[in-house]
């Protein structure tokens, strides 16, 4: 029991881990003892984060391909298992935002939006599945968002694509938690970030953000580290098709 969250030895592929809430989930879960496959479109990026986990003492690898794109993923998949070791943890992160107004939104930003934070949660959950059915064990988180439950304005695409991915997470549940893979989703709530970053420096926004969140702050990115290690551990064995929202309480506040 008092090994309940350890993750020595877990392999552990994040799609999008380059940069931003990715490498920080990398380098939180590396310090439980997991080994980071890094994924990122662009390899220099990739690779980049991988000497930095390194120089840090941990154990990391370098996986860019296009989580778009289906064969490169089936491929790749197949790469990391063949030639790095079996991947005991997905964590589906890649995820893009793009900012218009509904009737404004132009065909191919809609598009990108829901390739890179819907389609490519299923291409990679996909192939990542199919490894773990035959151990019967592994653990898939995907990244969601407080848009996978509201809507806000000029991201209507966006909370489309959270949404979906929160129904995906129910039903892979559903299809694969009898092969023992648990399936779970973080919905992270407003937090300082590059993505976020017109927002935090609007001071109209940050007041009504500060106003509207119990916790009355924005939130600190290092805060999502515990969930993705809960979930990723055996601690969450038992745990199934649940969204864990953090989000300082905002949802449940009227």
């Amino acid at each position: 029991m008092k090994n309940l969250f350890s993750l020595e030895n877990k392999k552990i592929l994040i799609t999008g881990a380059a940069q931003g809430i990715g490498f920080l989930l990398a380098k939180g879960l590396a310090e439980y003892g997991a080994e980071i496959i890094v994924n990122d479109v662009t390899a220099e990026r990739s690779e980049n984060a991988v000497s930095e986990l390194k120089k840090m003492g941990y154990m990391a690898y370098s996986m860019p391909f296009d989580v778009t794109n289906h064969h490169s993923v089936n491929e790749s998949v197949d790469y990391i298992e063949d030639n790095i070791g079996e991947i005991d943890v997905l964590i589906n992160n890649a995820g893009i935002q793009r900012r218009h107004p509904f009737t404004e939104f132009p065909e191919n930003e809609w598009n990108d939006v829901i390739a890179v934070n819907q389609t490519a949660v299923f291409f990679v959950s996909q192939a990542v599945a199919r490894k773990m059915m035959v151990r019967r064990s592994g653990k898939i988180i995907n990244i969601c968002s407080m848009q996978s439950e509201l809507g806000r304005d000029t991201i209507t695409p966006y909370a489309a694509s959270k949404g979906a991915v929160k129904m995906l997470t129910r039903g892979m549940c559903v299809e694969l938690a009898r092969y023992n893979i648990q399936i779970n989703g973080i919905a992270p709530g407003y937090f300082k970030t590059e993505m976020t970053k017109a927002l935090v420096e609007n001071e109209e926004f940050t007041s009504w953000l500060t106003k509207r969140t119990p916790a009355a702050r924005w939130g600190d990115p290092k805060e999502l580290i515990g969930s993705a290690v809960f979930l990723s551990s055996q601690a969450s064995d038992f745990v199934n098709g649940h969204l864990l929202f953090v989000d300082g309480g905002m949802l449940v506040a009227v």
